[in-house]
């Protein structure tokens, strides 16, 4: 990667499969001394006001690191709009730390080198947003629980889940991987409908003549996109 004078952000949680401006170049890759965990609130976009969300951040570990995507940002109004989204809604505030590039597939030679990223992180000083720690099972029960403006709380869990196993698939992420198959099961459990809760149109109603067990199919890594079996008489949309 050539050299750049620009301003870069680290994503590591929405910002990896939803950006939500224009961007210029991106890189694969991590930052370190940080771990990534599902411990903010958010009332605004994954939750609502006495219920929210749960999303990610960045908790200091120097035994850890975060992989994600580094975007290079484009004019004022991309900082602007990270500053509203992340700071002014989602209660976290700006670091800078190093990000270090992940070597390419297709390339035996090393990595470029590291470079600084403007990361937005939460903590117990942010706020009313935070939320702590807390067991994989209370936070799976919390994501499937919490619904906001921009979509369910299970769609930002299992989208960020499925976005590492496919640009990052030798990595294993034990905090988020173990939530999102909670996750699932709950989901499955209460025999609702991931299309819908993922944000895709939800399938026709079938007939009243199949049979009386619902429940999605069985989980796939690899993709988000999935669809209730032709058995389902409804689907649930929480």
């Amino acid at each position: 990667m050539e050299e750049s004078t620009s301003l870069w952000v680290f994503g590591y949680g929405s910002l990896v499969w939803m950006p939500g401006f224009t961007h210029g170049k991106t890189q694969v890759g991590s930052v370190r001394g940080f771990a990534r965990r599902m411990w903010q609130g958010n009332e605004t976009h994954r939750g609502v006001p006495g219920k929210p969300g749960r999303v990610a951040t960045l908790v200091e570990d120097q035994h850890d690191s975060t992989h994600g995507v580094a975007l290079e940002l484009q004019g004022e109004e991309a900082l602007d709009y990270l500053n509203n989204r992340e700071m002014t809604l989602g209660g976290y505030s700006q670091q800078i730390t190093l990000f270090h590039p992940a070597p390419a597939p297709d390339q035996a030679s090393s990595p470029p080198p590291p470079f600084p990223v403007l990361v937005f992180v939460a903590s117990p000083n942010s706020g009313p947003y935070w939320l702590g720690p807390a067991s994989p099972q209370e936070i799976a029960e919390q994501v499937v629980s919490s619904t906001g403006p921009s979509g369910h709380n299970v769609e930002y869990l299992l989208k960020l889940a499925e976005w590492m196993h496919a640009a990052l698939p030798e990595v294993w992420d034990d905090h988020l991987f173990t939530i999102e198959q909670q996750v699932r099961k709950l989901v499955k459990q209460r025999g609702l409908c991931l299309q819908s809760l993922m944000g895709l149109p939800a399938p026709a109603a079938t007939a009243a003549t199949a049979g009386p067990e619902v429940g999605p199919g069985a989980a796939r890594r690899g993709t988000f996109t999935y669809t209730c079996e032709k058995k389902c008489l409804k689907c649930v949309k929480l």
